[in-house]
């Protein structure tokens, strides 16, 4: 069992908030696709032979990508990969990229889920984040979708920023509950440096955010997410039951997966590696057949560090038998280390699975970091 995460490195325009990897250029976007394609053959043994069961074609904004562009680069995926016949294959979209036309187009390919950037309902909250589409293209992006044939979406929420009153983030889950949307991902409004939002802020041209507001706000999607019968399998990913992301649910169980494209990340287990974040020399580095990657061995400490902070993110929780395979007795080491969380009311164990409480998923990074080796 794997994964292939492809990322696409353009957009049509910059989010305020967005520190991930992309171009608002489209002048190199052949030139890109022929290197990803590069990249697929020269990494067809990462996976040492393992079937792939999900494809995410992630960004950037995939969506910008034709239907026979994606096909090309299934069609490469496939020559070099055995893909499970009931694989997830996923792609992120933007309402706006999502007309008639593009719908069909992609209908004509092999993804069959959809993650739709929606973000908030409200048109001054996608103004101020600088979103390229506006609230009645969110609406009528999924309902185009879901005519199509879609059934398989998850559409992205963001909470916890000055212009977000509590009344309207219930009214924005309202929303994705009206129009039936099976998955939700939810993330509070984190301030990344280097920004434009964290600029605004510093400049005093925006507020800045406000801890307990988003912990609020929390609390209120995760009471409005049970009373609709959605399951908080990870922290910031809700599903009504049976409909989790299958693509990341592998990332927080340890699964390999292959990431291709500028600033990708690829994990096989045992190491790490990371492609070049810069679109220029990524592609001079395929023309000529070379791999723009740096690459990190895990350590033992590296990979109990790692499953403490994944699994704890999970309804699945933290195996301590899991723990001791990775280094023997070390359940000991942080069943001590957790004490405090236990008696704070922020974890709680069942045999030998520990989760944290709702409370304590206010706090799951901090109890992660307080329990690294």
């Amino acid at each position: 069992m794997a994964g292939i995460y492809i990322h696409i490195p353009f957009c049509k325009q910059a989010c305020y908030y967005c520190d991930f990897h992309f171009s608002t250029s489209l002048q190199y976007k052949g030139d890109i696709l022929k290197a990803l394609q590069n990249e697929i053959r020269l990494q067809k043994d990462y996976l040492s032979g393992q079937t792939v069961e999900t494809i995410y074609l992630g960004g950037g904004t995939p969506s910008l990508l034709t239907g026979d562009e994606i096909n090309a680069l299934f069609d490469t995926i496939t020559k070099y990969h055995t893909v499970a016949s009931d694989a997830e294959i996923t792609i992120e979209a933007n309402p706006d990229d999502l007309n008639e036309q593009r719908v069909k187009e992609i209908r004509q390919t092999a993804i069959n889920r959809f993650s739709i950037g929606i973000q908030s309902f409200y048109d001054e909250d996608l103004f101020w984040m600088n979103r390229a589409h506006r609230s009645n293209e969110a609406e009528a992006s999924v309902k185009r979708v879901q005519d199509a044939g879609f059934s398989n979406l998850t559409a992205d929420l963001i909470y916890g920023y000055p212009l977000l009153t509590d009344h309207k983030w219930k009214h924005n889950l309202e929303q994705i509950f009206e129009l039936n949307i099976p998955h939700i991902s939810a993330y509070s409004m984190t301030v990344e440096p280097k920004t434009a939002l964290a600029s605004f802020i510093e400049k005093k041209v925006f507020a800045p955010m406000n801890e307990a507001q988003s912990a609020d706000q929390f609390m209120v999607l995760l009471d409005e997410m049970q009373s609709q019968g959605y399951e908080q399998y990870e922290i910031s990913n809700f599903c009504l039951p049976g409909q989790y992301s299958r693509h990341n649910s592998n990332y927080w169980k340890g699964v390999k997966y292959l990431g291709i494209g500028p600033s990708a990340h690829s994990f096989n287990g045992e190491a790490r590696q990371w492609n070049v974040a810069n679109n220029a020399k990524y592609i001079s580095a395929l023309s000529l057949n070379t791999i723009p990657a740096e690459r990190e061995e895990l350590s033992e400490q590296d990979r109990l560090n790692e499953y403490i902070m994944t699994s704890l993110r999970t309804m699945w929780g933290l195996d301590l038998d899991k723990l001791n395979s990775i280094s023997k007795q070390s359940d000991q080491e942080l069943i001590k280390a957790a004490e405090e969380f236990f008696d704070k009311g922020w974890i709680t164990r069942k045999e030998r699975v520990i989760t944290l409480t709702p409370e304590g998923k206010l706090y799951a990074d901090k109890i992660a970091a307080e329990l690294f080796f």
